[in-house]
């Protein structure tokens, strides 16, 4: 039987759409896969380059989601938009702000912590329970008071292994939110383009890539 023209080529249309972007539209199932029990990801800032250990051991769910996030592309062309000297240097709102809109909601659950917020690790920030996403921090010092903040702590999956002197080094003139910094609200609505306008100094994460894994 001849297929109708019209629905023809509808049919030839939808095969040769492009699959979803991962970010906008991140499946359950590749949310949740297990990465690898141990790999480097190469942080590469303006600055210069970062490479950071991921653990899965310490903090297995915080290990998935950010290997996810790398693999898929996440943590490029994103503002180190908090620095607070002697405490944390914070990253991961998405510049692009479907992206940011489409993660808004995507939090994993809350897990122990199992390694100390020393200086140089990695942990999800979080507002709440379960309220982990897209936002990383790295102890510029070593934070213990993080591991058992508000009852729960903030749990490190990973640590700086080269580069901590670039860390050091990161821009952190504007202050933070309530004085003179980024208003994360404002970062959401308008992306990267409202960090280049009202806070050009800050750094960056040009691209973040995984140049190393290891598995049992």
């Amino acid at each position: 039987m001849r297929l109708p023209l019209r629905l023809l080529a509808l049919l030839l249309a939808s095969a040769c759409a492009p699959a979803p972007s991962p970010l906008l539209q991140p499946r359950p199932a590749e949310l949740t896969r297990a990465a690898p029990d141990s790999f480097v990801v190469r942080l590469e800032t303006t600055r210069g380059d970062v490479d950071v250990m991921v653990r899965r051991d310490w903090a297995p769910l915080a290990a998935d989601r950010f290997h996810y996030l790398v693999r898929q592309g996440f943590y490029d062309d994103v503002r180190i938009f908090r620095v607070v000297p002697n405490f944390v240097a914070q990253f991961g709102l998405s510049g692009d702000t479907a992206v940011a809109a489409a993660w808004r909601e995507l939090r994993f659950p809350d897990e122990p912590v199992r390694h100390s917020n020393v200086r140089g690790t990695l942990s999800f920030a979080r507002g709440g329970e379960n309220t982990r996403g897209t936002q990383v921090y790295i102890n510029l010092r070593d934070n213990a008071r993080l591991d058992t903040l508000n009852g729960f702590g903030f749990p490190p999956f990973a640590e700086v292994i080269d580069g901590m002197e670039v860390v050091d080094s990161l821009y952190s003139g504007y202050g933070v939110r309530g004085g003179r910094g980024p208003d994360q609200d404002e970062i959401a609505r308008e992306g990267n383009a409202y960090l280049d306008r009202e806070f050009p100094l800050l750094d960056a994460i040009r691209r973040a890539h995984v140049v190393q894994r290891w598995e049992r």
